[in-house]
């Protein structure tokens, strides 16, 4: 993996691993509840027990030390005790988003060259174990299958015969090595696979518990799945905190509720999309969200008003923003004792440990209010992209910056507003043109559900912009309704979308951010 300037912040690193923390639960929560779900209460001492015996199981199988493991799981116990028994044996997970199918699974599982898989039996009307198990003659590194949820598909071991209680085990690894390889979910259309060492994301967890107001009597409830680092990081969170992480394996508004009235959390890890649906649905009032202390909101921009309608109905427990990128776990958010219109302007300053500017396109650092390139270096920023040496000469400045290719401006303070992405801008006559406030603007139109700019090719002008929006049911609008709109918005003229695409769904990331690489404008 190629080492970069980004170990600044290196002085915060500890000797922390999962299996460190999840012992020292043992030792002072032994009997408390660590994972919560509708039918069971799992104690650490139980979960520690459980991970050793599957650990044990794995290194029947040949998994050890440095072997890639890949996990395409919802959010179960056994995704847990997956992660964490790889972690006993100094094996590597790596994730896979449930929404991928048998090729970007695939595609994954041969980049990272994953020894074993853990995968669900069923997923809708998908069977992704069996899937990987057909494709296990492609796939020359995948010797093992296994098939969480129901009985094992032909080729595949049941998850209930792997465990191995009692098994001898090896020391446990060190915090420097490798315990994590994580596909970026941007929005770009091609994924990079970040391989990351114990000290750069624990640490980063560790520095930010305090400030997130995480202790022993803490529930944590992540809408975000776990195979993207942002519900990962929750967990992460917890082991330092040493409370209890409530599982909702699949969102859904009612889910969602029903989970909150269960579970009562005092901290919800939620996407915009997450949170939104489920106050336009009326689902959520101050009496259902009375024991939420702090809902963190991540993985896509929304407008202020979204976080002010939030904060309303949560009343006295705070809603905040993050920014994250896999690149570097929680890079900035926004505390429990700032004021809601912090939130609803930006992320919140940056994590400990980690520190921020933006750029003008020559690299040079900006004074605070102006817009730019977002640059972060520090602590948890990682060390580089596996196997992917063009992605990091261009991802890394030469005084060791990492290059996030999001838009931002920097407030006399220090915090950190998300303006754009820098691939998502227009060259429309040598004009650069930030779609995001017109996005928002439609967004709020009364038939659109949601929209996305993308350029489309002039002869001309290089560059126009084209919406790709979904109505709402039963309305079509055209492109001259939203110009109107936009008017009315005052939006500037030179900004308005020239064509219209109307389309039932949006490419999205598992936190919801759309993925513009992947829409294509019809002929």
């Amino acid at each position: 993996m190629p080492q970069t300037s980004t170990a600044a912040g290196s002085e915060f690193w500890t000797d922390d691993t999962l299996t460190s923390l999840l012992e020292r639960c043992v030792r002072d929560r032994g009997d408390a509840p660590a994972i919560l779900t509708a039918g069971e209460v799992v104690d650490w001492r139980t979960l520690s027990e459980r991970v050793d015996a599957l650990a044990g199981g794995l290194a029947a199988l040949g998994i050890g030390r440095g072997d890639v493991v890949a996990a395409q799981l919802p959010n179960l116990p056994a995704f847990l005790y997956a992660i964490l028994a790889c972690a006993r044996l100094g094996a590597v997970t790596s994730t896979i988003h449930m929404p991928y199918g048998p090729r970007e699974a695939a595609d994954a599982i041969r980049h990272a060259d994953a020894k074993a898989a853990f995968a669900a039996t069923a997923a809708g009307d998908r069977q992704p174990a069996a899937e990987l198990a057909r494709l296990r003659s492609d796939l020359p590194s995948l010797a093992h299958v296994v098939a969480v949820g129901g009985p094992a598909p032909e080729g595949t071991l049941a998850f209930e015969d792997v465990a191995c209680p009692g098994a001898a085990l090896d020391p446990p690894p060190a915090a420097g090595d490798p315990y994590a390889m994580l596909f970026t979910s941007g929005t770009s259309s091609s994924p990079k696979a970040v391989l990351t060492d114990y000290r750069r994301f624990l640490a980063n967890a560790r520095l930010n518990c305090s400030e997130k107001q995480m202790g022993p009597g803490s529930i944590m409830l992540s809408a975000a799945p776990f195979t993207h680092l942002f519900g990962l990081y929750s967990f992460h969170l917890t082991l330092y905190g040493g409370g209890a992480t409530a599982l909702l394996p699949a969102f859904s508004p009612p889910a969602l509720v029903q989970a909150i009235r269960e579970f009562r959390p005092s901290h919800i890890f939620a996407a915009p999309a997450h949170i939104a649906s489920c106050l336009e649905a009326g689902m959520l009032d101050r009496e259902t969200l009375a024991p939420v202390h702090y809902c963190v909101v991540s993985g896509a921009k929304a407008a202020p008003a979204f976080y002010r309608k939030a904060q309303e109905a949560f009343g006295n427990g705070r809603v905040a923003q993050l920014w994250g990128m896999t690149e570097c776990q929680c890079g900035m958010f926004t505390r429990p004792y700032e004021d809601i219109e912090r939130a609803a302007w930006g992320c919140g300053r940056p994590s400990p440990g980690n520190e921020a500017r933006v750029c003008d396109a020559d690299g040079n650092p900006l004074p605070a209010g102006e817009e730019g390139e977002l640059q972060i270096r520090g602590t948890s920023v990682f060390g580089g992209y596996y196997r992917n040496d063009e992605a990091n000469a261009a991802s890394f400045t030469g005084d060791g910056w990492f290059r996030t290719g999001d838009r931002a401006e920097i407030d006399e303070t220090g915090a950190v507003s998300i303006t754009g992405r820098e691939k998502d801008l227009i060259n429309r006559g040598g004009v650069k043109i930030n779609p995001a406030d017109v996005e928002e603007a439609i967004d709020r139109h009364p038939d659109i559900v949601q929209s996305a700019i993308v350029p489309m090719p002039d002869p001309v002008l290089g560059e126009r912009s084209c919406c790709f929006a979904i109505p709402r049911d039963g309305t079509a609008p055209e492109l001259g309704d939203l110009i109107a709109w936009l008017d009315s918005e005052r939006i500037a003229k030179l900004k308005w979308p020239e064509r219209l695409v109307l389309v039932d769904e949006l490419p999205l990331t598992p936190t919801r951010k759309v993925i513009k690489g992947r829409l294509r404008i019809p002929d």
